[in-house]
């Protein structure tokens, strides 16, 4: 089998763990597939070394402005020297050039930023990471920049979010040139999911930052992601907080941008995406323990955050699983919260 040609361009201060998910994912694949399947290089100007933004050092192994083509995909690291990379005409016109020379293009993270200067997102939906998606959409008006999905793909062109969504970009591109036991054998050898949806979001309430700096809010906020089992209504919640519907509501919109009730529909989707990722519960008793009355109602609320059915998002994390967690149910979140039946906010 003829090996297909990947390109991952890098350049100063460029991102290591950018880099290094691409290139690690690919040789990986060499390894466990039936024959090697990818011709995997990082091209730098001028072919010299490059100090990335960690401080630590990679050799160059081909000159980006002596590389010709036909590739199979080029990509384009990100990294805090993404500015200078856009700004230097010799890299974007080499990557512009290359560009036509390949069947499919793709950045990690502020690597939209070298895409976008060279004209290659023209037109096209395309993300990067949340950080840097205003400046990227200030900069280029004719992109239209989406912050929300760990990556987009628009034609040949497909962007992400940055950092580890190299990893899930670069999954799915074995899954997609050889199929999906390769892709998965994979995964499982870098102990991660299979992949996550292209358009899952970037930020979860779990990780998205601090909790509300009020302490009302975040006592609630701790209730409703320990609890998704809960009557987490909001005449509920007001009353266990010992406060009015109204003030609540208007505590939760100041410090958490949502009503209570939208924050509670996103807790228990996000619940059962841990439940779909890392049990074999049955749909129904995964909407039962995340507080959601039928299996129905965690479909509507799923797709409305993660853009596709939690049937289609337990297919993409295929994985020897659990049916359950034993006698003593975790309680935090991020450890797949068990809930009991209980009512769907408004």
């Amino acid at each position: 089998m003829t090996q297909r040609r990947m390109v991952v361009v890098g350049y100063h201060a460029a991102e290591l763990v950018d880099i290094a998910c691409v290139t690690s994912t690919l040789i990986m694949a060499n390894a466990h597939g039936a024959s090697p399947c990818y011709d995997v290089c990082l091209a730098t100007p001028s072919g010299l070394p490059v100090t990335c933004g960690s401080g630590l050092t990679l050799q160059g192994q081909q000159a980006l402005e002596r590389l010709t083509g036909p590739l199979d995909t080029l990509l384009v690291s990100g990294g805090i020297g993404h500015e200078d990379a856009a700004a230097n005409r010799v890299i974007v016109s080499h990557v512009r050039r290359l560009a036509r020379e390949s069947r499919r293009v793709a950045s990690v993270c502020t690597g939209a930023a070298v895409l976008a200067a060279a004209g290659l997102l023209d037109g096209r939906r395309a993300t990067t990471h949340w950080q840097f998606a205003h400046t990227l959409a200030a900069r280029h008006p004719e992109v239209a920049v989406d912050a929300r999905p760990i990556f987009i793909r628009d034609g040949n062109v497909t962007t992400a979010a940055g950092v580890t969504s190299a990893l899930d970009v670069t999954l799915a591109f074995i899954e997609e040139d050889n199929g999906p036991a390769l892709a998965r054998q994979v995964a499982r050898n870098l102990v991660t999911y299979l992949q996550r949806p292209g358009n899952q979001a970037q930020m979860s309430m779990f990780t998205e930052g601090p909790p509300p700096g009020d302490g009302l809010v975040k006592r609630v906020v701790d209730h409703v992601t320990g609890h998704p089992d809960a009557d987490l209504s909001t005449t509920a919640l007001a009353a266990g907080a010992g406060v009015s519907e109204r003030h609540l509501t208007r505590l939760f919109l100041k410090h958490t941008g949502q009503t209570p009730g939208r924050f509670v529909r996103r807790a228990r989707a996000e619940a059962a995406a841990h439940l779909l990722a890392s049990t074999s519960l049955p749909m129904g008793a995964v909407a039962a323990r995340c507080g959601f009355g039928t299996a129905e109602a965690l479909r509507q609320a799923f797709v409305d955050l993660y853009g596709i059915p939690p049937s289609r998002y337990r297919l993409t994390q295929a994985t020897a699983l659990p049916s359950s967690f034993g006698d003593d149910p975790p309680s935090r979140p991020d450890q797949a919260p068990v809930a009991g039946p209980g009512s769907v906010a408004d």
